[in-house]
């Protein structure tokens, strides 16, 4: 071996440190993998055995979330003791550096702060239907930087948590029932009293409504008398008798003969001998 060394110009000390950095080397790799493998494996097992012991989503996500940054924190610290860095000195580094480190890293912190206190202040859970900053959708995961919504359409929003705790939040889930309300617009020929009692056969008779519809005379339009027909649901049942209401107040007026006025658009042709 020495003799090969000499024929490639490579001293027996710079081969044994190559092949001991080398192994280093490759022992930081196979420790990352291993604990990305790991730390995602266990993220999933605590999620599922919390949510699954009747434990609140939100909180089981996030302590999967935290789960999996212990290990890989852990992960790190013993990849720095193959290097030889010595982990007490690198902690007390990390402890009088910690002015500079929270001046770097300050909108991080800041999310991880916002994220504690809306888990304090729970202004909306997982599976919550919620705007925020103008973005709708449920909430799929709190975690510790950032607010995960999925929306119907497929997509996934993630807003930070500094932006969700400083903004209004909108949550239609928190209360269990949610006011359904469908403007109307009908003709000027039309009665009043006549179009009320025919929007409130209309409402009266759909399923899963609570208490007493209420047919409200809002105002008069341009082209229009405008009301407004409210009934109240429990929150699983928002959009489908959202459309319920609808369909049956078209048929409805329909069948009354009640015009419901739309814009016409008139076009005059001039001929060129005219």
């Amino acid at each position: 071996m020495e003799d090969l060394l000499k024929e490639w110009g490579v001293s027996p000390e710079i081969f044994s440190m190559a092949i001991d950095w080398g192994m280093r080397i490759i022992g930081v790799i196979v420790i990352l993998f291993v604990a990305f493998v790991l730390a995602k494996i266990l993220q999933s097992k605590v999620r599922d055995r919390l949510e699954k012991s009747k434990v609140d989503k939100t909180l089981a996500r996030l302590m999967g979330t935290l789960v999996r940054w212990v290990i890989l924190i852990l992960a790190f610290i013993g990849c720095l003791g193959l290097f030889g860095i010595e982990t007490t000195s690198f902690a007390a580094i990390i402890g009088g550096s910690a002015l500079a480190i929270g001046l770097a890293f300050q909108g991080t912190l800041s999310n991880v702060a916002a994220g504690a206190m809306l888990l304090v202040f729970r202004p909306y859970r997982v599976d919550d239907w919620v705007t925020i900053d103008g973005v709708s959708g449920t909430v799929y995961e709190l975690g510790l930087f950032t607010t995960t919504l999925d929306t119907p359409a497929g997509t996934r929003y993630i807003v930070p948590n500094t932006k969700a705790f400083g903004t209004t939040i909108e949550n239609v889930s928190i209360l269990p029932e949610r006011r359904v309300e469908i403007p109307v617009g009908v003709g000027y020929d039309a009665d009043i009293d006549q179009t009320r009692q025919v929007l409130m056969d209309a409402v009266s008779k759909l399923d899963h409504i609570v208490g007493e519809p209420m047919v409200v005379l809002s105002g008069l339009g341009g082209s229009s008398v405008d009301w407004k027909v409210r009934v109240v649901c429990k929150n699983e049942h928002f959009w489908g008798l959202h459309e319920d209401i609808i369909r049956a107040i078209k048929i409805a007026l329909d069948d009354a003969n009640i015009d419901i006025p739309y814009p016409h658009l008139v076009v005059d042709g001039v001929g060129k001998d005219q």
